[in-house]
C-alpha cells in the first residue's frame, strides 16, 4: 500500500474550514493508503517561537478534533513530530546539500515576509522550514502529499532535495513524492471574511452544538438583503457556501429560487442548514466528550502512533547513514 503524509501546526483551535479543507480529505485517504498524520510542533516554532506555552495543549486539542471527525488510529499513524528525533537528524543532513537559492525563491517565504509584520521572521528556522518539511515527508518515503495548490512548490522542493541526495550519494534512497491536489471548499466566517481565529469569526469543531447553532443563526448573509421582502442572491451570501457542502444540488436550486424570489427568509435558510449539519455535529461532539473524559485513551493513541512512526523513521535513517557513510 502506498503511503501518504500530512500534518498540521498546533497553533489554535480547528474550525470548519479545516474540517472541509483538510480532514474530510484525510478521511478518504485513510481508506486507500498507509497514512501518517502528525502534529507539526517544530513547524509551529517558526512563527510562534516567542510563546510556546500553548503548544502541548493545542496538540491534544487538535488530536481530539481529528479523532472526533473520524481519523482512525487503527488505519492511520497519528504522531507528534518532535517525538521522532529522526526528523531533525534528516533535516540536518538535507540542510548540508540544499542550495540557499532554492529556499530564497520559495514564494511562501517571500509572501509571509511581506504579510506578517508583527513577528521577526528573519530566522534560519523560517528560511529553512521547507527543508524540514522535506525531511518530514521523505523519512517515511511517502508517495503522496495532500496539499492545496499554494503548497505545490513545497512538494516540488522536496522532490528536488530527494533527487539531489540520490545523485550525490549515488543511491536511490528516496522516492520523489507527488502532490495530491485536494478539494478545498471555501467557507467564510460568521462575519463574511475568511474563517480565522485571528478574526474571531470561526465556527470551531470544539464548539458545543448550541454554540455552533448560535453562530450560524447570527452569521452574515447577502448584505444587500436588508428586509425579509428583499430578493437575495445566494452567490453573494457567505451562508450559502455551507449549503454547497451540506445540501444536495436539488436543495440548493430550491433555496436559490426561494431566496431570489424573497420566498424564504435568512433565518429560515439558516435553520434549514442547521438541520443538515446537526447529525454530524452531534456525532463529533459525542466523540469529543469521550476523549475529554478519557485522557488515558488519548495518551495511548499518541504513544502507539509515536512508536509506529519512530520505527519507520529509524529504518530510513539507518539506510541514510549507511549511504552517507556516517
Amino acid at each position: 500500500m502506498k503511503s501518504v503524509l500530512s500534518g498540521m501546526r498546533p497553533t489554535g483551535k480547528l474550525h470548519f474550514g479545516h474540517l472541509h479543507g483538510v480532514l474530510k480529505n484525510w478521511l478518504k485517504l485513510q481508506e486507500s493508503y498507509s497514512c501518517y498524520f502528525f502534529a507539526a510542533d517544530w513547524h509551529a516554532l517558526t512563527t510562534e517561537y516567542e510563546d510556546t506555552s500553548n503548544i502541548k495543549g493545542d496538540i491534544r486539542e487538535m488530536f481530539i478534533d481529528w479523532l472526533s471527525v473520524g481519523i482512525d488510529p487503527a488505519k492511520s499513524v497519528i504522531f507528534v513530530q518532535s517525538q521522532i528525533k529522526e526528523h531533525a537528524e534528516l533535516f540536518l543532513l538535507f540542510s548540508m546539500i540544499t542550495p540557499l537559492s532554492w529556499l530564497e525563491r520559495n514564494p511562501t517565504y517571500k509572501e509571509q515576509l511581506q504579510e506578517i509584520k508583527n513577528k521577526d521572521l528573519s530566522t534560519f528556522g523560517f528560511l529553512g522550514y521547507p527543508v524540514l518539511q522535506a525531511a518530514d515527508i521523505l523519512i517515511y518515503k511517502a508517495s503522496y502529499v495532500p496539499v492545496g495548490i499554494d503548497q505545490v512548490p513545497h512538494v516540488e522542493l522536496t522532490r528536488e532535495i530527494a533527487r539531489r541526495f540520490n545523485f550525490i550519494f549515488k543511491k536511490g534512497v528516496f522516492p520523489e513524492p507527488e502532490a495530491l491536489l485536494t478539494d478545498t471548499p471555501k467557507l467564510l466566517g460568521v462575519d463574511g471574511r475568511k474563517m480565522s481565529k485571528s478574526y474571531n469569526n470561526a465556527i470551531n469543531l470544539s464548539d458545543k452544538p448550541e454554540v455552533i447553532e448560535k453562530k450560524i443563526l447570527t452569521m452574515m448573509t447577502d448584505p444587500h438583503r436588508i428586509k425579509r421582502t428583499d430578493p437575495g442572491d445566494p452567490e453573494l451570501c457567505p451562508l450559502f457556501l455551507f449549503h454547497r457542502v451540506y445540501s444536495s444540488e436539488e436543495e440548493r436550486q430550491e433555496i436559490t429560487k426561494e431566496c431570489k424570489g424573497a420566498l424564504i427568509g435568512c433565518v429560515d435558510c439558516k435553520r434549514r442548514l442547521l438541520a443538515k449539519m446537526r447529525e454530524e455535529i452531534d456525532a463529533y461532539w459525542d466523540k469529543r466528550k469521550y476523549y475529554e473524559a478519557h485522557p488515558d485513551v488519548l495518551d495511548e493513541i499518541i504513544k502507539n502512533g509515536n512508536e509506529l512512526a519512530r520505527k519507520k523513521a529509524k529504518e530510513t535513517m539507518q539506510e541514510v547513514l549507511e549511504v552517507v557513510k556516517l
